[in-house]
C-alpha cells in the first residue's frame, strides 16, 4: 500500500452534551459557591433575585451549548466580597453599582479577547504560578467549606462522611443522596420550612431592562471600587485556571483563553442587561460539577434550565427556596469541590525555585487570588535569575 493509498485518519467528533443521572448529579456540584454569593447579594443590596438567577441561567445553558464540558459560570469573587460586606468604606454599594461594575467587567474582557491581548498576556504567566493559583483555590475552597460545615458539625460530619464513600458509585449518584440528606435536616432544624414551601405560588414575570436607572454615582463606584480589583483574579482564576482545568479534564475539547475572555465578556454585557450581578468561569465550579459526575455540558444546561424557571415563575419565594439547604451542606459540596482542584494542581516542578513560586502562589491565593497572581510571578522571576539560593 503506498502512502496515497493509506486511509486518512480523521478527528474524532466530541461527545455530545448527554443529560443523564450522573449529569443531573454534576449540575449541582457548584451549589456551595452560587448559593451563598446569590443569598449575600439578595440580602445585603436588595438586588431582583429575577435578574439575578435569570442572568446566572441564561449563561449557563450557553456556556453548555458552546463548550460541551461542564464549563461553570459563578459570581465574581472579588466584586461579591467588597460590594456585600460594603468595604468601600465611606460610599454607599447599591444594585446600580453592581450593575455597572458587570457592564464595565464585559467591555474590558470582550476587548481584550477580541483583540487577542488576553492570550498574550495568559502566555506570559509561567506554569508554576498558573499550579500555584489553582492550589491555593482548591485549599481555599476547602477552609471556607469546613468553616461552613461548623455550622452544624453533626450533619456536616455525617454528610462529609456519607458522600466520601459514595463519590465512585454511579448507580447511586452522591449528590443525589447529599441532597436528599440536606433537605431532610433542612426540615428536621426548621420544621416552619414545610408549611413555607407549601405556601409557594407560581408568579410569573417578564424580564426587564436594568441599565436605565444606573446614574453617574453608581458607575463611579462600581469601575474604581468593585472592577478594578477584581481585574487581576478574573486574569488568574478564570481565564487562564479554568482554560488549564479544562484542557487537562477534557482534551478532546480544548478552549482558549481568547475564547474565554469573549465568553466573559458576553455573558456579563448580557448578564447587567437582564439585572444580573458580574460573572466568571471559575476554575472551582467546574471541579465541583466533575467532582459529582458530570462530563459534558449537560450539566449547566440541567441547572441553568432550573434557574431560569425559577427566575420566570418563582422569583418572588427564592428566599424560602435556599432556606432548604443547611449552611452544613453546601459546605461539604464546597469542600469537596476543593479537593477535586487542589488534587489537579499536584504537579510539581523539579526545580526548587519553581515549587517556591508554586507554594508561595498558593498559599497567598487562599487568600487574594490577585496578590497571589503578582507575588508568584516576582518570585518565579527572581529564581530564574540565580537571584535565590535554595
Amino acid at each position: 500500500m503506498t502512502g496515497h493509498d493509506r486511509p486518512v485518519r480523521e478527528k474524532a467528533p466530541a461527545p455530545g452534551n448527554r443529560f443523564d443521572r450522573m449529569e443531573w448529579a454534576g449540575a449541582f456540584g457548584d451549589l456551595g459557591t452560587l448559593i451563598p454569593f446569590v443569598v449575600a447579594y439578595l440580602a445585603m443590596l436588595d438586588l431582583d433575585p429575577m435578574g439575578v438567577l435569570l442572568s446566572f441561567g441564561v449563561a449557563m445553558i450557553a456556556c453548555g451549548l458552546v463548550y460541551r464540558t461542564p464549563f461553570p459560570v459563578q459570581p465574581m469573587k472579588a466584586i461579591g466580597a467588597i460590594a456585600t460586606t460594603q468595604a468601600a468604606q465611606t460610599l454607599t454599594v447599591t444594585a446600580g453599582a453592581v450593575q455597572a461594575a458587570g457592564f464595565a467587567t464585559g467591555a474590558v474582557w470582550l476587548a481584550l479577547g477580541l483583540t487577542g491581548a488576553a492570550q498574550k498576556v495568559a502566555r506570559l504567566v509561567p506554569r508554576p504560578v498558573i499550579v500555584g493559583i489553582i492550589l491555593g483555590l482548591g485549599i481555599g475552597f476547602m477552609l471556607t467549606g469546613v468553616r461552613m460545615m461548623s455550622d452544624n458539625w453533626w450533619i456536616g460530619g455525617v454528610a462529609l462522611g456519607g458522600t466520601l464513600l459514595l463519590l465512585g458509585n454511579r448507580r447511586v449518584p452522591a449528590m443525589f443522596l447529599l441532597l436528599v440528606f440536606g433537605v431532610a435536616c433542612g426540615v428536621v432544624v426548621d420544621p416552619s420550612v414545610v408549611a413555607k414551601l407549601a405556601g409557594i405560588a407560581i408568579e410569573p414575570r417578564a424580564p426587564s431592562f436594568a441599565l436605565a436607572g444606573i446614574g453617574w454615582n453608581d458607575v463611579a463606584i462600581g469601575v474604581v471600587f468593585l472592577a478594578l480589583p477584581q481585574v487581576p483574579l478574573t486574569l488568574g482564576n478564570a481565564i487562564i485556571a479554568i482554560t488549564e482545568e479544562n484542557n487537562r479534564e477534557f482534551p478532546d475539547r480544548p478552549v482558549t483563553e481568547t475564547r474565554v475572555a469573549v465568553s466573559t465578556g458576553i455573558l456579563n454585557l448580557g448578564g447587567a442587561a437582564l439585572g444580573g450581578v458580574p460573572m466568571c468561569h471559575g476554575a472551582g465550579g467546574m471541579a465541583g460539577h466533575v467532582r459529582f459526575g458530570a462530563r459534558t455540558g449537560g450539566a449547566p444546561i440541567i441547572l441553568g434550565t432550573i434557574l431560569v424557571v425559577v427566575a420566570l415563575f418563582f422569583s418572588g419565594s427564592v428566599s424560602t427556596l435556599v432556606q432548604v439547604f443547611p449552611l452544613a451542606i453546601l459546605g461539604v459540596i464546597l469542600f469537596l469541590t476543593g479537593a477535586q482542584l487542589a488534587l489537579g494542581a499536584c504537579r510539581f516542578s523539579a526545580d526548587k525555585g519553581e515549587r517556591l513560586a508554586t507554594v508561595i502562589t498558593a498559599a497567598l491565593a487562599v487568600w487574594n487570588v490577585g496578590i497571589a497572581f503578582v507575588a508568584g510571578c516576582a518570585v518565579w522571576w527572581i529564581a530564574r535569575r540565580g537571584w535565590l539560593k535554595l
